[in-house]
């Protein structure tokens, strides 16, 4: 088996809930294993197609050379969504407070001007300083940009003339995976994940 199998697919629950993103080998082995069906994203009805009609639409409708997943046998389309046959649990996740994780959070947008910058420009800021009792937590810790960041220094957003664009709140799971997709998956999952149509995360509590 050869083609684009280093994409990743979005595992939803029985009730149609995100609830993975996984590889492509692991998704065909759920699909072939009758314990996942096929969303098809592609098509705004997101018809569910098991294993076998799946197959079947791949030899009717076969998809191009470039995207297909070549086996001796078919050039299968290359399954985006699937559903899980016998899950109806969302897993709670407990999402690691790590730098990469607060700006996916915050979009990459300095939480004091609003403005949007690379991540080499950017830096965390406690809210509450920490020499003030502030503590390194999700909801104590923003996205600020260098100049901010420098403004603000060692004091509170009020005693510094700023104000934040958003309180602190630690991600849901959701809301982190939307704001990490690449432009491809953003479409795909769109009706998946609320993702807005400019491609960000409608900020939730």
């Amino acid at each position: 088996m050869a083609g684009r199998l280093d994409q990743r697919v979005l595992v939803l629950n029985r009730l149609w809930q995100a609830v993975n993103i996984i590889g492509m080998r692991r998704a065909l082995s759920l699909v072939f294993r009758e314990r996942a069906s096929v969303i098809h994203a592609e098509d705004a009805s997101h018809r569910v197609y098991p294993g076998d009609a799946w197959l079947e639409l791949s030899r009717t409708h076969p998809p191009r050379p470039d995207v297909a997943i070549r086996t001796p046998g078919v050039h299968l389309l290359p399954p985006r969504v699937i559903l899980l046959a016998a899950y109806d649990k969302v897993p709670r996740r407990e999402i690691r407070f790590s730098r990469r994780n607060v700006y996916l959070r915050d979009a990459h947008c300095c939480q004091y001007c609003g403005r949007r910058f690379a991540e080499e420009e950017l830096n965390l800021d406690h809210v509450v300083p920490r020499d003030r009792g502030g503590v390194t937590a999700w909801e104590n810790i923003v996205t600020a940009c260098i100049r901010c960041n420098a403004q603000k220094a060692n004091r509170l957003p009020t005693q510094a003339g700023m104000a934040l664009r958003r309180a602190p709140q630690r991600p849901k799971w959701r809301m982190l995976v939307a704001a990490s997709l690449s432009d491809e998956e953003t479409a795909l999952w769109r009706d998946f994940l609320d993702v807005a149509p400019s491609g960000e995360l409608p900020w939730r509590s």
